[in-house]
């Protein structure tokens, strides 16, 4: 869903980050994009921001909860986070990454389960990878399900 600049500047004041231009630039670029965004897909969308700029300010995103970041195996990928507020991620949900073409799609419609830890740990976050094939690439070549 492509957020409108105003959206985006309520977003990140609801999560305690002052918008500024560039801000504003790499949180519409996330919400433009059909999946989640390496670092380097973000510096190819936008020319105006270099690299280490994109990387403090996903970073500043993430540590408020604006971003998730998920790590699929070929580095990280940023998506941004429909919390609404900088405490918790209140919209965790499974992600989907195809060994054919690489990509990752969010399922939103899944929440990832809860997880029953021993007594004396506390949960930050949680990540839940599902490895497979997309419906594209399955009926290119299908193979059986595990």
């Amino acid at each position: 869903m492509t957020l409108t600049q105003n959206e985006c500047i309520d977003l990140m004041e609801r999560h305690g980050i002052k918008p500024t231009a560039n801000r504003i630039l790499i949180a519409k670029a996330l919400s433009e994009a059909a999946c989640p965004l390496s670092l380097s897909e973000l510096e190819e969308k936008i020319f105006t921001i270099d690299k280490s700029g994109i990387f403090r300010t996903l970073t500043l995103f993430h540590e408020q909860h604006l971003v998730h970041a998920i790590a699929d195996g070929n580095g990280t990928r940023y998506e941004l986070c429909r919390s609404h507020d900088d405490d918790h991620d209140d919209d965790l949900h499974v992600h989907f990454q195809c060994e054919r073409c690489g990509q990752t799609f969010c399922l939103e419609e899944i929440p990832i389960p809860p997880v029953q830890l021993p007594e004396g740990y506390q949960p930050v976050s949680a990540n839940l990878t599902v490895k497979g094939l997309c419906p594209k690439c399955k009926s290119s070549n299908p193979t059986p399900n595990f």
